[in-house]
C-alpha cells in the first residue's frame, strides 16, 4: 500500500522566506535515495541543492522550475513505501548530518563536497535509449536476429535532449544566459559531456552574427523580474541609505611600496598556492586600524538605545556574481595570519563567483571592503550594508605623476574612500581611521612590525 510523505520547503537561513526552483533533479516515477538532491532552489542569499529527508518513489513536483514557494508549502510528495512494504535498507526519516553511499554528508541547506563522482542520472531524452536495455531478453526469443549488438548506437541518445530544448548547464551557467538573453538550445557545448559552460554562453552573447543573442528588439524594452539577490540588495540598500546619515572622505596616496610587498609576499613559500593581491593588504590595513579604533566597527541599535562595539571583525567582501552583488565575509577575519588571510579571500570570491556561497556566510558581517579598483574605477561613495557602520572603497592603482623625495616622479597611485555612519563616527574618528588605512599600505612593512 502506498505510503505517501509530502516534503515542504524547509527554512533554509534566517530571514529567508522563500526561494525560486531553478532545477529539478528527479521526476516523477524515479526512485530516489535518502539525502539525495532533489532540487536546486536560488533564495535572497544563496544557490543550493535540498536533499531529500524520504527514500522512495516521488509522485508530485508541485511546482514548476522558476517558480518562487514560500517556506512551509509543499515542494515534493514521495511514496516511501511504493512496492507495498518499506525497504529495510532505506530508511523514510531525515537524517541530516548523515554521510551518503556516494560520499556526500547531507547538511540543512544542501551538500558538502563529494568524496567520489556520483554517476550522472538519466536524462529526459535518454530515457528512451535506457528502457532498451532491459528489451535485450528479448532477443532469445528470435535467435536468428542477434541484431541486438547493434544497439550500441543508443550513445547516439544524448542528442536527442536538443531536440527537445533540454540542455546540459549547471544553474549558474543558465542564469547566465538568461541574463544576457541567449537560449541554450541553440548552443553547442563544449563542457563534459557536452555540457554547455560560462564560455559558451559568453561567446553566443557578444559573436557578432549570434542567433542568440538578443531577447528584445533594437530600441524596444525588457522587463527583469526583481527577486532573488537583486530585490534583496535594493532593499537592503534603501533601507541603509534612509536610515543611516551617510558620510564619505576620501585619501588619495601612494601605493608604490604596497605593490613592491605585493611582489615580494608571491616570492615566500608559506604564500605558495595562495593567490595575492593588492586587497590582501587592503585588508589587512583595514583590520589593523579597526583594532587601534574600536568605535569604527560597531552598530547602532535603535530598539535597545545602544552603540554595540564589536571587538571582532567579520570582514565583508563585496562579490560581482552572476546573480547580482554579493557580500559574503569571513568570520572572526582579525585572528587571522596574512597567509590565512590570503587563503580565505580566495576561497571566499571564488565560492560567491560560483554561486555557492552558504547563508550563513552572507550574514553576521561587521566592516567591508569593495574592491571598485577592479574595474579601472578611481573611487566611489559606497552605501553601508546594513548594520554596519564603515564600509571602505579600494580604487584602481595607476601610474601618476607624484612628488616622492622633493622630485616629480611616476608612482603608483590609488584612491580610497571611506562611507560611515554619522551617527556613530564623526569626522574625527573616519579621518583617523582612514589616515592609519593608508599610513599602512603607503609603508606595509613598517607597519606590519609595528602593529602587529
Amino acid at each position: 500500500m502506498p505510503k505517501l510523505e509530502q516534503f515542504n520547503l524547509p527554512d533554509l537561513a534566517e530571514g529567508l522566506v522563500d526561494a525560486e526552483i531553478i532545477k529539478w533533479l528527479v521526476q516523477p516515477g524515479e526512485t530516489v535515495k535518502l539525502n539525495q538532491p532533489i532540487v536546486e532552489v536560488e533564495t535572497a542569499k544563496a544557490l543550493t541543492e535540498i536533499p531529500s529527508p524520504y527514500a522512495g518513489e516521488v509522485k508530485t513536483l508541485h511546482h514548476d522550475e522558476g517558480t518562487t514557494v514560500d517556506v512551509g508549502q509543499p515542494l515534493i510528495t514521495i511514496d516511501t513505501d511504493p512496492g507495498g512494504e518499506a525497504s529495510p535498507e532505506e530508511p523514510t526519516g531525515s537524517l541530516i548530518g548523515e554521510t551518503t553511499a556516494d560520499g556526500r554528508t547531507a547538511v540543512l541547506v544542501g551538500y558538502g563536497p563529494k568524496a567520489v563522482t556520483a554517476k550522472r542520472r538519466p536524462r529526459k531524452g535518454a530515457a528512451p535509449a535506457a528502457s532498451v536495455a532491459p528489451a535485450a531478453p528479448v532477443a532469445p526469443v528470435a535467435p536468428p536476429k542477434p541484431a541486438a549488438p547493434p544497439k550500441p548506437a543508443a550513445p547516439v541518445a544524448p542528442a536527442a535532449p536538443v531536440s527537445n530544448g533540454q540542455v546540459m548547464a549547471k544553474p549558474p551557467v543558465r542564469k547566465l544566459a538568461k541574463d544576457l538573453g541567449v537560449d541554450l538550445t541553440l548552443l553547442t557545448g563544449t563542457g563534459p559531456q557536452g555540457s554547455i559552460t560560462r564560455d559558451d554562453v559568453n561567446g553566443a552573447a557578444t559573436a557578432p552574427a549570434a542567433t542568440a543573442t538578443a531577447t528584445v528588439p533594437v530600441g524596444g524594452e525588457e522587463r527583469i523580474p526583481i527577486k532573488g539577490v537583486r530585490k534583496l540588495t535594493a532593499d537592503n540598500m534603501v533601507a541603509s541609505a534612509f536610515t543611516a546619515p551617510h558620510v564619505t572622505e576620501f585619501l588619495t596616496l601612494d601605493v608604490t611600496e604596497m605593490m613592491d610587498t605585493v611582489k615580494r609576499l608571491k616570492t615566500l613559500p608559506e604564500f605558495d598556492g595562495v593567490k595575492v593581491s593588492p586587497l590582501l593588504l587592503v585588508a589587512k590595513a583595514l583590520l589593523l586600524a579597526a583594532k587601534r579604533h574600536p568605535m569604527i566597527n560597531s552598530t547602532w541599535d535603535a530598539a535597545a538605545g545602544e552603540i554595540v562595539v564589536k571587538h571582532y571583525v567579520n570582514l565583508g567582501i563585496a562579490a560581482a556574481t552572476p546573480r547580482g552583488l554579493l557580500v559574503p565575509n569571513i568570520k572572526n577575519a582579525e585572528s587571522l595570519s596574512l597567509v590565512d588571510l590570503a587563503q580565505a579571500l580566495t576561497n571566499l570570491t571564488l565560492t560567491a563567483r560560483d554561486g555557492k556561497t552558504a547563508p550563513a556566510d552572507m550574514t553576521g558581517g561587521t566592516m567591508t571592503i569593495t574592491n571598485v579598483g577592479v574595474f579601472g574605477v578611481d573611487t566611489g561613495t559606497p552605501i553601508l550594508p546594513p548594520g554596519e557602520s564603515a564600509i571602505l572603497a579600494f580604487g584602481a592603482v595607476k601610474d601618476m605623476p607624484w612628488v616622492h623625495e622633493g622630485q616629480v616622479v611616476p608612482r603608483k597611485v590609488t584612491t580610497l574612500s571611506l562611507s560611515f555612519d554619522h551617527r556613530i563616527i564623526d569626522g574625527e574618528l573616519g579621518s583617523k581611521f582612514l589616515a592609519d588605512v593608508g599610513r599602512f599600505l603607503a609603508e606595509p612593512g613598517t607597519a606590519l612590525l609595528a602593529w602587529t
